[in-house]
């Protein structure tokens, strides 16, 4: 099995290298604007978007598209016509609040833009950690026909056991940064043969059932640096649009959120890996936002706030690839009615959820946490032949009380806690 992973590095020598990557980054802004101008043109007068074999071809010629190595180059372009057929998608599904991608600049300066090198416009020296970025024509001067970057990732990670694919110099928070696109061939052996089942939630992003055993993740700090940063957000928003200081607060949350979703998604392979779990069923929410016919489901004010900053797509996506690393065979599957069954009983009722996170069932008298009852029914839906009988001879404390697992902001990490309280 193939896999990809993306790993971040610092620049050691940044203030070396700076001018060399700013002229790149604005490089970069100035043929996507060229490039934007000839899109624009082809819509007005065919009312087509062009592809990006188009874009190079016509494109290939102009002044600006060498001042980036070639490579570099059709890669902006090739951007920029994703960012068009994504528009152009929006705009053919009934979305009439759709922008195409605008011009990249700010004032009479263009922003500094992500550059990304393919096979032939770097070459990595593992040795001494550095990497040479291949310049564009225009950007040479004499011999200098590369920039020769320092880098540092984590400890944890080892290019050396990676193909790196692609180099992306990528401008953050006032500097520029290094991603690695790398590649691997892996052939992990499955944990054991158990299954377990994952339901995404909003107060518990996750909950996580074993059978014999459920886990719980709140997402209260999660919740509390949204509400905190939004407000930030909100409160610096000025006739120019976004502040320095919002455009900062929208970037830690957009942080906090990936690192929480990451630490998460992380910690759910591991528990899955220490009970020899080799199959995880996750529920698909992938259209709770509408409603059959496509149109926008008013879950009301507060409900639509929460619901569309909910990210259960990204930690999706995580547990996805994480899980396959580990062995783990993962499965998206539809979540529907899974909060209205009883996972002892089997029976069903859209009133036997009598509090936000009580569920009661009617039949045969269980009662459950929510959630921990939603994660059982997704687990169940993987099991071959679930046994009715087992089933409700089952000790059903697990669901009853299960053990919470809460973000520690301090070290980043979930921490295992008390066992919670069925009405939590």
């Amino acid at each position: 099995m193939r896999t990809v992973r993306t790993f971040e590095a610092s620049v050691p020598n940044h203030q070396q290298v700076r001018d060399d990557l700013d002229k790149l980054g604005h490089a970069a802004s100035k043929l996507w604007n060229v490039g934007r101008y000839y899109a624009q043109g082809v819509w007005d007068e065919t009312g087509e978007i062009p592809d990006d074999g188009e874009l190079k071809r016509e494109l290939k010629s102009h002044e600006r598209y060498t001042d980036l190595h070639s490579q570099s180059s059709q890669r902006v372009l090739e951007e920029l016509a994703e960012a068009f057929n994504g528009w152009f998608t929006k705009r053919r599904n009934g979305d009439s609040h759709a922008r195409p991608p605008g011009y990249r600049k700010r004032g009479d300066s263009h922003p500094r833009s992500t550059v990304s090198f393919k096979a032939a416009g770097f070459k990595h020296d593992a040795q001494y950690q550095r990497v040479r970025l291949s310049k564009g024509r225009n950007l040479k001067e004499h011999r200098s026909d590369f920039v020769l970057c320092e880098y540092e990732t984590r400890p944890d990670v080892d290019l050396t056991e990676w193909d790196i694919q692609q180099v992306r110099v990528v401008h953050k928070r006032g500097e520029w940064r290094l991603q690695f696109v790398c590649r691997t061939t892996i052939d992990p052996d499955a944990p054991g043969d158990r299954t377990a089942g994952v339901d995404l939630g909003i107060s518990n992003i996750a909950a996580v059932s074993f059978g014999d055993e459920t886990l719980l993740f709140p997402g209260g700090w999660l919740k509390e640096s949204k509400h905190y940063y939004k407000r930030v957000e909100y409160g610096c928003e000025g006739e120019n649009g976004l502040s320095h200081r919002a455009r900062n607060a929208k970037r830690t949350l957009k942080d906090r959120r990936r690192h929480f979703h990451h630490v998460l998604s992380k910690r759910i392979v591991a528990e899955c890996v220490e009970r020899n779990v080799g199959r995880l069923m996750i529920g698909d929410l992938g259209g709770i936002r509408s409603e059959d016919d496509g149109s926008g489901r008013d879950w009301g004010r507060h409900g639509n706030k929460r619901l569309h900053g909910w990210g259960f797509d990204l930690l999706t996506t995580m547990l996805a690839y994480k899980g396959e690393a580990a062995g783990i065979d993962v499965v998206v599957d539809s979540e529907r009615d899974t909060s209205k069954t009883c996972s002892v009983c089997s029976y069903k009722n859209g009133n036997q959820r009598v509090e936000r996170g009580l569920y009661h069932c009617q039949q045969c008298g269980r009662t459950a946490n929510a959630d921990a009852n939603g994660a059982e029914n997704i687990r169940q839906t993987l099991l071959p032949n679930p046994d009715a009988f087992d089933r409700l001879d089952r000790d059903n404390g697990c669901l009853a009380q299960p053990a919470v697992c809460s973000f520690d902001a301090t070290d980043g990490q979930f921490l295992p806690q008390e066992r919670a309280r069925c009405e939590s």
